[in-house]
């Protein structure tokens, strides 16, 4: 029955299905006597920074520093006030060195001000939930590098059809258990937002130092930590964090430009296969309803399942179902937006350029 159609989007949803139910959420760990530093880098977020530090203040830290790096808003006024509580801490970030990336520049420095055995790199547009904290600590009973991926929180249209792109991402394409049990680092997924790691595992591997010159610089840690030996894990933090990555579908849409293309290794050929396979996967099913009703029928089920497990297990909003196609469109819109920022040799991203794999060449 014309399984070329509906073969495809076969396997993303049984891949799907596989992490609904292996993908990890650690049990809750007691703290012990180890020292928790929650680290901030913080670049113009005047209107989130408060919520960040404070939740993190209600949880059990013993101190939170704020890289202000070179804002231009009120982040300083803000850091001024939170530095009241004793437990907070603000530094001032250093000139930015040309060929360094801004994220893991800050993340560099709260590193080397960083007092205690456990790092904990939070953006400041996340908020940690009650219980975060020893989740978190339960993750790193069997892990030296772990990263978390939040609920994400969407208001806009354009937001409710890009972000879920990012579980539809994770879930679709390899067993996420692989992070953890595999040494192989090909079998690697990351997200910055929520990051911790052993004082001692981020000694040996170089720290942020090692990836100042990444743009997706959550990969390129985990993945560096991984090729050094050390054990990694990435786990569902739906009940540990929550973030709301972008304001709009337009900031999601930059967002998502400057880090796919570079994500990927900034290789042309694994880009086309990448938009093919989501093609194939996605789109396919669709459009073969007008010619292939019964097999198109197969897929398109496929893709609404998949769609509608991911909306009920990370809490996304169901637009992006009944939207499925304009979604992936956007997808591919924005890879090959992505391809044209890198090969450029430049990508902009919060008032500052940065050179891409392509203008810097082979490493």
């Amino acid at each position: 029955m014309n399984a070329w159609i509906w073969a495809p989007a076969l396997l993303p949803l049984g891949f799907g299905l596989l992490n609904a139910v292996s993908w990890r959420v650690p049990r809750p760990a007691s703290k012990g006597r180890r020292r928790i530093s929650a680290l901030i880098p913080a670049r113009n977020e005047e209107a989130t920074l408060r919520r960040c530090v404070e939740a993190l203040l209600a949880e059990d830290v013993d101190e939170v520093i704020v890289c202000d790096d070179h804002s231009t808003d009120g982040t300083a006024q803000v850091l001024e006030a939170l530095c009241a509580d004793t437990r907070v801490k603000g530094i001032k970030g250093r000139p930015l060195p040309s060929g360094w990336v801004g994220k893991p520049h800050a993340c560099a420095q709260l590193g080397e001000a960083a007092t205690g055995d456990i790092l904990l790199f939070v953006d400041a547009d996340t908020v940690l939930l009650p219980g975060g904290i020893s989740r978190i600590l339960g993750g790193l009973a069997d892990a030296d590098l772990l990263s978390v991926f939040p609920r994400q929180q969407t208001e806009t249209l354009g937001e409710k059809l890009i972000l879920p792109m990012l579980h539809l991402t994770y879930v679709s394409w390899f067993p996420l258990a692989l992070v953890r049990r595999s040494r192989n680092p090909k079998f690697v997924a990351a997200n910055g937002q929520v990051l911790a790691v052993t004082r001692a595992a981020y000694a040996r591997t170089g720290g942020f130092f090692s990836v100042v010159q990444e743009v997706v610089d959550d990969m390129a840690m985990v993945r560096h930590a991984k090729t050094s030996g050390e054990k990694v894990d990435f786990i569902d933090g739906t009940e540990i964090a929550s973030c709301r990555m972008y304001s709009s579908g337009a900031e999601a849409w930059a967002g998502f430009s400057k880090n796919l293309f570079e994500g990927i290794g900034g290789s042309i050929p694994l880009l086309m296969a990448v938009v093919a396979i989501y093609l194939a996967c996605f789109v396919l099913p669709w459009v073969a309803l007008a010619w292939f009703p019964a097999a198109g029928a197969v897929g398109v089920l496929a893709n609404v399942l998949l769609r509608v497990l991911i909306s009920v297990k990370f809490r996304q909003s169901w637009t992006a179902i009944l939207l499925h196609p304009v979604s992936i469109a956007l997808f591919v819109g924005i890879a090959l937006n992505s391809w044209r920022w890198s090969s450029l040799g430049q990508i902009r991203w919060r008032d500052r350029v940065y050179v891409s794999r392509a203008a810097r060449g082979p490493r």
